[in-house]
């Protein structure tokens, strides 16, 4: 912040100076002069990556959500880990994985990674698994929290039917198949 207010106050210092630059010509040849003393040019300086400064300051769970968002709108895709398509364990295999945190590839495996939280008890980043299938017995789903505004717990998935998306466990199809929530971080 304080290299912000430092870097924009020296270039209205420097562009308020009354300094200007004229162009001479000496047989084909440009030579800058300064009127004024101009300081020496230096090398411009590479710009920070905001993504990398905005990373630093966000948590973790922060970081990982804003990486699983990036996937907004791809299309669902069987086994998929890229921006041409992904499933549900595939969006947080992959959304991990960018911060250096492995867990299992499959919703089912992933299921018995961290601690088990209550519903009422969980936060950003936690995962919540599902069982979507009435004949299937084991869990075939995840997603991880987004937020939580007045009890209602929004989290992002890969939906067969609507691709990467953000739902709310208040919808009956979600709050029906819903198993269990872990956490990882």
């Amino acid at each position: 912040m304080y290299r912000k207010v430092y870097f924009i106050s020296l270039l209205l210092l420097l562009g308020s100076c009354g300094t200007s630059k004229k162009k001479t010509t000496t047989k084909s040849k440009t030579y800058k002069v300064s009127v004024a003393g101009d300081p020496e040019p230096t090398a411009p300086t590479p710009k920070k990556s905001t993504t990398r400064i905005a990373e630093k300051t966000l948590s973790k769970a922060d970081a990982i959500i804003n990486t699983a968002l990036t996937f907004s709108g791809v299309r669902y895709k069987y086994g998929g880990t890229t921006k041409k398509g992904m499933d549900c364990s595939g969006l947080l295999y992959v959304s991990f994985a960018e911060h250096d945190i492995a867990i299992p590839r499959v919703s089912y495996v992933m299921a018995n990674e961290g601690k088990r939280v209550k519903i009422k008890d969980v936060v950003k980043g936690d995962l919540l698994f599902f069982k979507t299938s009435r004949k299937g017995k084991r869990i075939n789903h995840v997603g991880m929290v987004v937020s939580i505004d007045n009890d209602e717990i929004k989290f992002i998935h890969a939906s067969s039917s609507r691709g990467v998306t953000v739902s709310s466990l208040r919808e009956g199809f979600w709050n029906y198949a819903f198993v269990k929530a872990t956490r990882i971080l």
